[in-house]
């Protein structure tokens, strides 16, 4: 296949000039610089297609490597209509620009200058998640959270529980701490197996 160097090189000026254009605050240059790229779009297909053929009407004698690739032209006319529409659109928008401002200049948005002001650390999303996150007063102990604590009552001894045994409060009796722990892990011992309403 040969290569335009022409044709490549006035693309890459196209697009060069369309990407410039886009990048600035301007509508109506960010429009001129759309239509330079969908063009430079056009010209890449085109220039991918290989070279010329002959007219695709078919013949029996003529090889199929010497017809013309029907797909770039049909790729080039979709572009050439979606580029119409893009056109068509940012053309409404900057006369509805012109309207409310008397101009098309893209302007800071105060919000926008905010949000971009905020920083990235969010303390409710980004905050240490401790080992426990249940409900209830049990503090874990230990980096594998196997041993449990209650803040409150672990220093004096709990009433009805025993000397020196850590209690929890469970509505308005105290539970040992040991034994609600239990409760929460899997088999719980505190749960007793016979059947609901009376003996076996």
């Amino acid at each position: 296949m040969s290569v335009n160097l022409t044709l490549l090189t006035v693309m890459g000026a196209l697009y060069a000039c369309g990407i410039y254009l886009i990048l600035e605050r301007s509508l109506t240059r960010v429009l001129l610089g759309l239509m330079l790229l969908a063009n430079a779009t056009n010209l890449l297909i085109l220039a991918t297609g290989g070279y010329a053929g002959l007219a695709p009407i078919f013949d029996k004698d003529t090889p199929a490597g010497d017809y013309n690739d029907p797909l770039p032209q049909a790729l080039i006319l979709t572009s050439i209509v979606i580029s119409f529409a893009v056109t068509a659109f940012m053309l409404g928008i900057i006369y509805r620009t012109w309207v409310l401002a008397r101009q098309d200049e893209i302007q800071d948005d105060a919000e926008d200058r905010r949000v971009a002001e905020t920083p990235s650390f969010d303390a409710e999303d980004d905050s240490v998640i401790p080992a426990e996150t249940s409900e209830f007063p049990l503090a874990m102990v230990g980096s594998d959270g196997a041993g449990t604590i209650d803040k409150a009552t672990a220093s004096a001894p709990a009433p009805g529980t025993g000397n020196g045994t850590a209690a929890v409060m469970s509505g308005d009796r105290p539970v040992r701490a040991d034994k609600a722990a239990s409760e929460e892990q899997p088999g719980s011992l505190n749960v007793d197996p016979s059947p609901e309403g009376g003996e076996e």
